[in-house]
């Protein structure tokens, strides 16, 4: 069977197509619309119908910000938010004709890491993203684990300081709030003045200006994944997003996290992933 898979990100919408080796058919790129739901539904059709004319039998599965209720079957926790309250997998189920299976980004992320990245030949898997939001999952032997109402892996938004920074989730002191790309960026306004991006400040670092910003960074990066591995233990943490390309998470990160872990040995490695980018479109091929 042919498996299709669909990035429903932010600013782009992918599709890919895979034969029975997990081998590339076809692959697509295009702008995903802006505040409209009924064009993100159109978008989407459309792309699966161009690309299943010559294909008689094959899955269908959705990478998309958020996660669906269990309770309700709507979308919930998106960033995304013209699809909060929406049946997004009945209106394309309907629209396409076509059973679906739809997962969150970061689900989608670790499910393709470890059946075809750097968590391959790990048992439990802790995927990261960390990128405009910070968001997580969890499989077990290349299974995804949801949780009982799918949110399993959702650490961005447990707290890592009491009555700290306000979020969007309505708490406060979210590890979110500290460590995503846009909550670092304003920190290092508040701190130094200057108003730039994550790879700006990355690339021209100055120590001298940006010691307190950068010390803090790792603090609470080391702080919010040692509670993982305290919770989880698991075999492999890959992180993702792009602030999985800063090369100090895997050192001074990782000796940030392990120096706060509860245990007297820490073995759990700390990797960057192998299909970048194409993470999210992959795990939803993927999806069963």
């Amino acid at each position: 069977m042919y498996k299709i898979g669909i990035d429903l990100g932010g600013t782009k919408t992918e599709i890919i197509v895979l034969d029975e080796n997990l081998d590339v058919l076809e692959r697509k790129r295009v702008p995903t619309p802006q505040h409209s739901y009924d064009e993100i539904i159109d978008t989407i059709s459309t792309l699966v119908l161009d690309a299943s004319q010559n294909i008689s039998d094959f899955s269908l599965g959705i990478c998309c910000p958020g996660a669906i209720s269990k309770q309700t079957g709507l979308i919930k926790n998106s960033n995304t938010q013209c699809l909060i309250g929406k049946s997004l997998k009945k209106d394309l189920e309907n629209k396409l004709q076509k059973k679906i299976s739809i997962e969150n980004d970061a689900n989608c992320f670790t499910l393709s890491e470890s059946k075809m990245g750097a968590g391959m030949g790990f048992g439990l898997v802790f995927g990261v993203i960390l990128g405009t939001g910070v968001g997580g999952g969890i499989t077990i032997n290349s299974i995804l684990h949801c949780g009982r109402t799918n949110i399993a892996g959702e650490w961005g938004h447990h707290t890592l300081h009491q009555n700290g920074n306000s979020c969007y989730c309505g708490k406060y002191g979210c590890v979110e709030t500290y460590i995503s790309g846009p909550s670092l960026e304003k920190r290092w306004n508040q701190l130094t003045g200057l108003t730039q991006s994550m790879p700006e400040i990355i690339s021209n670092f100055d120590y001298t200006i940006g010691k307190i910003w950068k010390d803090e960074f790792l603090d609470n990066f080391g702080s919010g994944l040692a509670n993982v591995i305290d919770i989880l233990d698991p075999d492999a943490i890959i992180l993702g997003g792009g602030l999985s390309n800063i090369d100090f998470l895997y050192t001074e990160g990782k000796e940030s996290i392990y120096s706060k872990v509860f245990s007297d040995i820490v073995e759990t490695p700390i990797l960057k992933n192998k299909l970048g980018d194409s993470s999210g479109v992959f795990g939803a091929a993927l999806l069963d």
